[in-house]
């Protein structure tokens, strides 16, 4: 069970849809020194902002000096968080029983080669200006320390007040999942992580991908309590409102309601005996109910007289003075709650009043806790706010009830005085039993001797969450940190029998895990990993790995989706940056990680030389088992292992480019979608194949450093090495991105470039204007201006004679793509609109060639100079059909031909700076079916139909184009209907794919691994866990099936 101390921040902080609910029943005046959460609310119904106050019985006496409740030495700033609104805290006693729980690709590089000496001297020009300038900041600018994220308050100190030389190590943050809301409560099932927040939802996150699969309307009020059946059948949620959910929890449907007869007020705690079918919950007003599941007789209608938004209320619908009374307010949110399948009330006899002298905080269900009762016997234990443990033995007997098993429970000891701090959570270990409190304490109780056994200083904060699990103690408090202990279990040998005594209920670390108070936790295991997972009111759930020494399972599971994403986050924290000249080693070092992670993983490595200061290439073989080796098919894969620079100056990364940090289901660092992500995903697909023996055909890793920079070297490497390489039967790449987030694709077809610099000369020196400037006097920039200007005419169409010749003409097939590729992005963005403006525009972009001026460069300072030297960068974008060769020669014979008419005294230099092929594929081939059909069971957990193999993107109809979804997909996420991946053509040109497939003459074809919002290139580069793992299927049938 994982539930939250109830603070003011979940009934009132977030808004008006959180206020709590006036007590009406009063304590007897026995109990008139009851504890905090014996007293009573009240709520003005004027708004959200008139806040609770305490209200007191005639005879309740304030008790508190007898006592230990938060002092006053916390201020209100400490108390308050970005949740809490305008609520009101000007009561102290409110403050201190409240207090510890409130709360597009850019274009690529030009390159360097064949400048002429004036694009060399601005070059040294502006690298000495800069030199300067920078010396002149270090100089004049004295360095600013670092501040922290966010402001510290004071929860964050007492987080690293406390110094018992605990080391502070933190384990792996896997993901960051954010939300718009505090997050009060968490649940983890086998595939999904369950989050209740302030605002009464409850949101999804698959365990194994992050992303987020639904958010749920739950309550009208915040979640405090969410509770996952042992048999995983049920999950229940219980909220700032007297009404319980029970819900399916993989369907997410919403089961039974249940509520009782009584004016409850909060729920704060669940517990459920699978043995009895029966639910407990500890109430706001000290009482603990229950109600069986399967008593058919306590369903009724769902527009019951008794349902709590049915039923008057005796204080906020009372009439005022003259009869009238203000009509009850219904947010827009309570509309989106799910109608229960079912709607249960509680027995008015299913109750045990005053169970505590305070609210009932935490409770759980174990089995044989005690000798008191027999080892297979259930028993209820509770804490509450009167800083008492009791445990209850479950009855199936009960008073006289006519209609069904109402049932009862027992008490078999209370544990702890009834004046010492509130109960906030609790953890049984067989017959121990740890108690969370306040102040940072952690109690841990014999439950056989009814003793206390240790009193453990934990925090400073206090403990609003526990978890016992792998043999240790897992903690959470107010101040943000989070801790584990060793137990019982600590230092026992493969006998069970414990070693090292004097190590148990040691800290064995403690760790910042929130810059907030953490309210809530779970554990689980998933893929081989151990995971810890908190909840807290800075709005995020964070994910983290506590594995200790891995078992011999582990270790055998090198391929595990653990072992993937750490061999990613090592591999991205290489800079590996070719255009840098200051980041040559570590681009060496990260194809050395490359290559030794190959070496690791089976394959044959070695590092071919690119000649010069050109970064390596890495080749990798992994080997088939077909023998003998000549029938076997031979795969090339392509990608590249460096990167495009990050900008640190600004504060446009939201996290360290070089360090994988996961969030919301997103993977983020620079490089990891391009191209470092699918090398790494592609790599673990092979790995599968070795390990389950299936690899039939040999898979060939070519691997470059210089792709970001024009692919230097390249050709002349793979020229040098083609022996080694040996025959080639398919060329592979994922070096791209699907049009949207939503539809996978497939792309067949790239445009060429060719980058050029055009020079323009003058014999003379920089001179002033003012001084030698006249109509005599040919200037270069003006030269420079004119001769450009003949390249387009005034509607972008290019000049050169025969530029157009050779275009290949546009098929009915390929119309028929674009019409379907525009119908989808339409449908999905009206904006795009109309449909025939988007399919002119594609296919300008992707089928058409253009020409581009980048920029222009001139010699001398910035002022009223005629520049001796004037250039600019050209870019000419080429499309099948077009022979790169032969479109160099016709744009130096234009401009020399233009030129020539000026009549000017200055010198003309056009020197092409890098050229790529452009490429097309032929999407009816059998690598490209088989990536099809690959996408398709990957992206839908089916085998597409026979007929959806046809490439001509056209079908009869709908329905023969899309594949539905099973109930449970290979994930076990909600998808949509997966349609055929799309079949596209982009503008962006990647050079090595047509030398590839020339060289080799092997058919390639290029799958797209990321999403359009990846920001490849850009700041925040990313790329989602879920494409990630999808690729890694895609790759592995692929390897399998050529």
């Amino acid at each position: 069970m994982a539930h939250a101390a109830p603070d003011l921040t979940s009934c009132l902080g977030s808004g008006d849809n959180m206020s709590c609910k006036q007590k009406d029943r009063k304590l007897p005046s026995s109990h008139a020194d009851a504890r905090s959460g014996g007293s009573v609310l009240v709520q003005n119904r004027d708004g959200p902002s008139s806040g609770c106050q305490r209200l007191a019985p005639q005879n309740f006496v304030w008790r508190r000096a007898a006592s230990n409740r938060p002092t006053s030495s916390s201020s209100t700033a400490e108390s308050a968080s970005a949740d809490d609104g305008d609520m009101a805290v000007d009561v102290p006693v409110l403050r201190e029983c409240f207090d510890p729980w409130r709360r597009d690709r850019p274009e690529e590089d030009d390159g360097q080669a064949g400048r002429c000496q004036g694009c060399d001297k601005i070059s040294r020009d502006r690298a000495a200006a800069a030199a300067i300038a920078a010396v002149s900041t270090a100089v004049a600018v004295s360095p600013q320390p670092t501040s922290p994220r966010g402001n510290p308050t004071m929860a964050s100190l007492q987080g690293r007040e406390l110094d018992d030389g605990c080391p502070d190590t933190a384990p792996d943050q896997l993901q960051e999942l954010r939300h718009d809301g505090s997050v009060l409560a968490i649940a983890v099932s086998d595939t999904y992580i369950f989050a209740g927040t302030s605002k009464g939802e409850i949101a999804v996150w698959s365990l194994g991908t992050y992303q987020l699969v639904q958010t749920i309307q739950a309550h009208k009020r915040s979640v405090l309590c969410l509770l996952l059946s042992e048999d995983k059948k049920y999950l229940f949620s219980s909220a700032c409102e007297p009404i319980i959910g029970v819900w399916c929890p993989k369907t997410f449907t919403r089961l039974y309601e249940i509520y009782s007869t009584y004016d409850v007020g909060d729920v704060f705690s669940v517990a459920y005996s699978a043995q009895r079918e029966t639910l407990y919950l500890g109430t706001q007003t000290q009482d603990i109910q229950w109600i069986s599941l399967r008593d058919p007789s306590r369903r009724v209608s769902h527009d019951s007289a008794n349902h709590p938004d049915k039923r008057q209320h005796r204080f906020f619908d009372s009439r005022a003075v003259g009869g009238t009374s203000t009509p009850r307010r219904t947010e827009e949110h309570h509309a989106r709650i799910p109608k229960a399948v079912a709607v249960l009330e509680i027995d008015a006899g299913a109750i045990r009043q005053y169970a505590h002298y305070g609210w009932v905080f935490s409770m759980l269900v174990a089995k044989g806790p005690t000798v008191l009762g027999d080892p297979d016997e259930e028993v209820l234990i509770s804490g509450g706010g009167d800083g008492t443990i009791k445990l209850w033995r479950l009855s199936d007997e009960g008073p006289d009830h006519d209609d069904g098993v109402l049932g009862d429970i027992e008490e078999l000891m209370t544990l702890g005085d009834d004046d010492s701090e509130s109960i906030m959570s609790m953890a049984v270990d067989g017959s121990f039993l740890y108690a969370g409190k306040l102040q940072g304490i952690i109690e841990l109780w014999d439950l056989d001797t009814k003793q206390k056994l240790r009193v453990i200083k934990a925090h400073n904060g206090n403990v609003n969450t526990l978890k016992m699990s792998f043999g240790l103690l897992w903690s959470g408090a107010t101040g943000g940190s989070a801790s584990k202990h060793s137990t019982i279990h600590y230092g026992r040998d493969k006998n069970g029998v414990p070693q090292n005594v004097s190590q148990k209920y040691q800290c064995l670390s403690r760790w910042k895990a929130h810059d907030a108070k953490i309210l809530s936790s779970a554990v689980a295991t998933y893929a081989n990993d151990q995971l810890f997972i908190t909840g807290a009111n800075d709005n995020t759930v964070r994910v983290w790995r506590v594995n200790g020494m891995p078992t011999q399972a582990e270790e055998e599971v090198d391929g595990s989706q653990d072992m993937l994403i750490t061999s990613l986050r090592e591999f991205v924290s290489f800079k590996t940056i070719s255009s840098r000249p200051e980041f040559t080693e570590d681009c060496r070092k990260g194809a050395t990680y490359l290559g030794s992670l190959f070496k690791k993983l089976g394959a044959e490595v070695e590092m071919l030389s690119t000649g010069g200061l050109h970064n390596p290439v890495v080749f990798a073989k992994f080997s088939g088992k077909l023998e003998p080796a000549e029938k076997r098919k031979r795969i090339l894969f392509y990608g590249h292992y460096d990167v495009v620079p990050a900008d640190l100056k600004g504060d446009n990364w939201q996290t360290d480019p070089f360090k994988l940090e996961g969030r919301d289901g997103y993977l983020y660092g620079r490089g990891v979608s391009d191209n470092k992500g699918p090398i790494i995903a592609a790599l673990y697909a092979v790995s599968d194949l070795l390990q389950a023996k299936v690899l039939d055909s040999d898979i060939v890793f070519v691997i470059e450093g210089e792709e970001e920079s024009g692919s230097r070297g390249f050709q002349e490497t793979i020229h040098k090495h083609k022996d080694l390489i040996g025959h080639i039967d398919y060329v592979l790449l994922a070096n791209s991105y699907w049009l949207d987030d939503q539809v996978p694709c497939l792309t067949y077809g790239l445009r060429g470039v060719l980058h050029a610099t055009v020079c323009i000369d003058s014999k003379h020196p920089d001179l002033h204007s003012g001084v030698d400037g006249s109509n005599l006097l040919s200037e270069p920039l003006t030269d420079l201006t004119l001769l450009l200007g003949t390249l387009k005419d005034a509607r972008n169409h290019v000049k050169i004679p025969g530029f157009y010749d050779g275009i290949l003409p546009l098929t009915q097939e390929e119309d028929q793509r674009y019409d379907e590729i525009a119908g989808i992005l339409i449908r999905r963005n009206p904006s795009h609109g109309p449909i025939d403006a988007l399919k002119r525009s594609l296919m300008a972009r992707w089928r058409e060639p253009n020409l581009t001026i980048h920029r222009y460069n001139v010699s001398g300072p910035d002022g009223s100079l005629i520049s001796s030297h004037a250039t600019a960068n050209v870019s000419v974008r080429l499309v099948p059909g077009q022979e790169v060769e032969e479109v160099i020669e016709a744009l130096r014979e234009y401009l020399r031909d233009q030129y020539a008419q000026f009549g000017s005294d200055n010198t003309l230099t056009v020197s092409i700076d890098n050229k790529a092929e452009p490429w097309l594929g032929v999407p009816g081939n059998y690598i490209f079916r088989t990536l099809e059909e690959a996408v398709m069971r990957a992206w839908s957990g089916i085998a597409p139909p026979s007929s959806s193999t046809s490439t001509d993107g056209s079908s009869s109809g709908s329905s023969s184009n899309t594949v539905t979804l099973p109930p449970n997909a290979t994930d076990g996420e909600h998808k949509p209907k997966c349609r055929k991946p799309l079949y596209i053509r982009e503008g962006g040109s990647i050079p090595p794919i047509r030398f590839l497939e020339k060289e080799f003459n092997a058919p390639a074809a290029h799958l797209p691994c990321g999403q359009a919002s990846d920001a490849a290139h850009l700041d925040n580069e990313r790329l989602r866990v879920l494409n990630l793992v999808k690729s890694r299927e895609i790759f592995s049938t692929v390897f399998r099936k050529l």
